[in-house]
C-alpha cells in the first residue's frame, strides 16, 4: 500500500475491507436468528430427484463459532499489522521495505552468523577452498539453490547447458576463470550461416565437423566442407577446430557436444546459429559466496582430472 501514489487507492482498499467485514458480520447475525413462526423443519422449496429436499434449518453452531473467530482474527490482525489501507498497524511490520523490515532483519541476523565464515574462505586460495570439506558442503548448497535448475543436481548439465564435472570448458576451467564466469555471466552466440552457405553447404560443413571428432561422415561432403569451414568457421573455432576459450568457441575435435552430435543437429546449429546466456551472480550473491561456489564447481572437475 505504501507504493500507491494516489490517495484514492488507499481509500478504496479501506472501504472495500470495511464493507467486507460488515457484510460478514451481517450474515452471521442474520443467520443466528431462528424464525419461530414456522416449524423448524420447514421445506425451503427445492426438491431434486423426487425426494431429495432442502430444509430451512439454521447453520450448525460450530460453523457459526468458527466464522466468528475468522472475523475477530481479521480485525485483530489489521490492528496489529498492515492490511487496512496505509495503516501500518501497531507493530509497524513490513516484509521488504525499510530498515526494520522482516527481510532486512533476517539478512542482518544471517550476516552476523555467516559473514565471518564467508570472510574466512574469501581470503583463501580457490584450490584450498575446494579441498575444505566444510567449504565444499556450503558450495554444494549454493549450487543446488542457484545452479541446479540449469546444470542439474549432479552438475552434469543437459542439452544447451554444460556438464561441469568433466574437463571440457568453453571459457576455461582454471579456478579464477570459473569465478569470473559466475561473477559476470557469459553470453555465447554463434551466428547463423544458413543464408551464406545454403542447404548443401551447411551439410558439407556438418560432415566435416563430424569428421574432426571421428564420427561417421560422408567423406566427399567432408572434403568440400573443409574449405567452407576454413572460410567461415576457423576465425572462431581455429583452423583445426580446437576452439577458442577466449571467446567461448567450443572445441569441435573432442567428444563433448552441447546440443548433440547428430548430423541433423549440427546442420541446425550451422544454419540457424545458437545463442546461450548464463546470468551474472555478482550483484545477487556477492564475491564471498561466489568464491565458495566457484571452488565447489572447480572441485567437481578437479576430481575428474585426478581419475
Amino acid at each position: 500500500m505504501a507504493d500507491f501514489t494516489s490517495g484514492f487507492w488507499n481509500a478504496y482498499v479501506m472501504v472495500l475491507v470495511a464493507l467486507s467485514l460488515i457484510y460478514c458480520i451481517f450474515v452471521l447475525i442474520s443467520n443466528n436468528k431462528v424464525d419461530r413462526s414456522h416449524e423448524l423443519n420447514q421445506l425451503h422449496g427445492h426438491v431434486w430427484d423426487e425426494n431429495l429436499c432442502e430444509y430451512n434449518n439454521p447453520l450448525p453452531r460450530w460453523w457459526m463459532y468458527l466464522f466468528w473467530l475468522t472475523v475477530i482474527f481479521a480485525i485483530v490482525y489489521m490492528v496489529l499489522y498492515p492490511g487496512f489501507g496505509n495503516n501500518k498497524g501497531i507493530y509497524g511490520w513490513s516484509a521488504s521495505s525499510g530498515e526494520n523490515s522482516q527481510y532486512q532483519q533476517e539478512m542482518r541476523k544471517a550476516n552476523e552468523k555467516y559473514a565471518p565464515i564467508f570472510d574466512k574462505y574469501a581470503k583463501m586460495d580457490l584450490k584450498a577452498v575446494a579441498a575444505d570439506p566444510e567449504a565444499r558442503a556450503m558450495g554444494q548448497r549454493l549450487f543446488l539453490t542457484y545452479c541446479a535448475q540449469c546444470h542439474g543436481g549432479d552438475a552434469r548439465g543437459a542439452k544447451g547447458f554444460p556438464n561441469l564435472t568433466d574437463n571440457d570448458w568453453l571459457y576455461g576451467g582454471a579456478p579464477e576463470a570459473i569465478k569470473t564466469t559466475i561473477l559476470g555471466g557469459r553470453q555465447g552466440m554463434m551466428p547463423p550461416f544458413g543464408p551464406a552457405l545454403g542447404g548443401d553447404g551447411t551439410k558439407d560443413v556438418a560432415n566435416y565437423v563430424r569428421s574432426l571428432s571421428g564420427l561417421a561422415h560422408d567423406s566427399l561432403r567432408a572434403q568440400r566442407g573443409k574449405e567452407l569451414f576454413a572460410q567461415n568457421c576457423a576465425a572462431c573455432h581455429g583452423p583445426e577446430g580446437t576452439g577458442n576459450q577466449g571467446i567461448g568457441a567450443p572445441n569441435l575435435t573432442d567428444k563433448t557436444w552441447l546440443y548433440g552430435s547428430a548430423e541433423a543437429t549440427i546442420i541446425e546449429t550451422v544454419t540457424k546459429g545458437r545463442s546461450n546466456r548464463m546470468p551474472s551472480f555478482e550483484s545477487f550473491l556477492g564475491d564471498a559466496k561466489v568464491h565458495l561456489l566457484a571452488a565447489y564447481v572447480y572441485g567437481l572437475s578437479a576430481k575428474t582430472a585426478e581419475k
